[in-house]
């Protein structure tokens, strides 16, 4: 009869294959990145030997439109794999309690989700067209394809177009057209199930319109709030993460949230069973992860403001190279040289645009001329720019931080008004109470007083009764005498 407990070697191999199996999703995302960058890169050299003109001069345009599409129906298929793959992955760790099933379970499904909803956007902030090398020295995919460079204006519009279309089309599919579509075809499902099992009773006096039970049971079962919040948190990702590329973000969000409002209406009312009301103090384990989102937001708005974009570049121009403190000559200041002599066999352009011979070509980046003793080398304007981006980071993040805690602080979590409402409350409680106690305490004072007034008129009683006892056997009188006097003694 007695109780067993799981051990730490009953759970080592649920916790092992957690460990691996996630490691190994979030290494499928990355593949998946991988697989539309060489799309992209394959595509874009196909086009560039079109014939047709229109089509080699759109190149990155077609290139960029089809590889986000092919993005979004990966991640759209992914979410639902990783959700379910989440859910078996808590049950196989047997947790303890309900609630530490849900706390486990939404932060496996959230990190699967955040790495597969983020990683494209991720790449092309921070990694697309850093890694591509030098005339000369490019870096290659598959011994033959050059890695994709970003455009002449900097990747900033190509994460903005990467942004919007992924965000609008999760929240056009997965959150509004799946939203109503699949509790209905579950619903359908069901109902044609049932129908093929139940044994039909013909009853002429059963009336032919179903009852509301009966439509009640054909509605799809609540399964919980988690996939609600889910949305919100990725959407709040999108809304705050990279919202320095893409400012309408915010509008968006919210006409989506207000279409959102309506269709959950409808569907708890008219697709869902009626949810069992269970009473909580607060969001939980959400809270925490909003937190960390918002953190996490301030740094990678700043380094999206630094490094993607050529904000820095521009300022340190303006204030520390330019002549006559205008963005006049930047494009040149940003471009270095490169002696076109020093190419590679086979990687030389077969015809030039260009009426003369060309020595000296210009590539976008910081470089050592190849003129100098140290040609090719990051030049002292590279690591200067590089350095202002770092500073750009450290001083934004702590003035973000430095700004959000002071409106904290000024703007309390609960108004004035309410607090002191709050504080009137507890006081009329306090005395409430004290009156309570007091009336309590009186009423045990008279109820020991009226004991003490029994007890003494109990002993008078009994005084009483001794004397006339003892008058009534006729004693002598001195014996009586001293017999009372030694009684009323005792």
């Amino acid at each position: 009869n007695e109780k067993e407990k799981l051990t730490w070697s009953d759970r080592m191999p649920g916790y092992a294959a957690n460990f691996g199996l996630i490691l190994f999703m979030i290494m499928l995302a990355f593949s998946a990145v991988f697989g539309v960058i060489v799309y992209r890169i394959t595509t874009a050299a196909a086009l560039s030997f079109s014939a047709n003109e229109t089509t080699r001069s759109n190149v990155r345009v077609t290139v960029a439109a089809t590889a986000v599409i092919i993005n979004l129906v990966v991640v759209l298929i992914l979410d639902e794999i990783y959700g379910a793959v989440a859910k078996w992955l808590t049950e196989i760790e047997i947790p303890k309690t309900e609630k530490i099933f849900e706390e486990r379970l939404i932060l496996k499904a959230f990190l699967l989700k955040f790495v597969n909803s983020y990683a494209s956007i991720f790449y092309v902030a921070f990694f697309k067209g850093r890694f591509v090398g030098r005339p000369g020295r490019y870096v290659y995919v598959f011994e033959g394809y050059r890695m994709e460079e970003c455009a002449p204006g900097g990747c900033l519009m190509e994460l903005c177009i990467q942004l919007s279309i992924i965000m609008l089309g999760k929240q056009l599919i997965q959150n509004n057209l799946f939203e109503i579509g699949i509790p209905k075809l579950k619903k359908l499902f069901r109902k044609l199930k049932d129908e093929r099992t139940e044994v039909k009773e013909m009853d002429t006096n059963q009336s032919k319109d179903p009852q509301q039970w009966d439509l009640d049971y054909i509605l799809e079962p609540f399964t919980g709030l988690t996939p609600e919040y889910m949305e919100m948190i990725i959407q709040f990702g999108f809304v705050t993460l990279f919202v320095a590329s893409f400012p309408l973000a915010p509008v968006f969000a919210l006409l989506n949230n207000i279409i959102e409002v309506r269709l959950d209406a409808k569907k708890f009312v008219t697709e869902l069973r009626r949810p069992d009301t269970v009473r909580e103090k607060d969001i939980g384990i959400w809270y925490n992860i909003l937190s960390g989102i918002g953190k996490l937001s301030v740094i990678i708005n700043a380094f999206v403001i630094a490094v993607t974009s050529d904000f820095i570049p521009r300022l340190m121009y303006q204030y520390a190279y330019s002549q006559n403190g205008t963005m006049h000559g930047f494009i040149n200041h940003t471009l270095s040289y490169f002696n076109v002599s020093q190419l590679k066999a086979g990687t030389q352009p077969e015809n030039s645009l260009f009426a003369q011979e060309v020595s000296f070509c210009r590539f976008k980046d910081y470089r050592e001329p190849p003129w100098s003793p140290h040609q090719y080398e990051f030049s002292k304007q590279y690591w200067a720019v590089l350095s202002a981006r770092l500073a750009f980071v450290i001083l934004f993040q702590n003035l973000v931080m430095f700004l959000s805690v002071l409106v904290d602080w000024m703007i309390p979590d609960i108004p004035k008004d309410i607090s002191e409402q709050i504080k009137k409350e507890k006081t009329m409680l306090v005395d409430f109470f004290l009156k309570e106690e007091h009336e309590k305490l009186k009423l045990i004072e008279s109820f020991v007083a009226r004991d003490k007034r029994k007890r003494r008129s109990g002993s008078r009683s009994r005084r009483t009764r001794a004397a006339s006892f003892s008058q009534g056997h006729g004693s002598p009188k001195g014996s009586c005498t001293s017999f009372s006097s030694q009684h009323t003694v005792v």
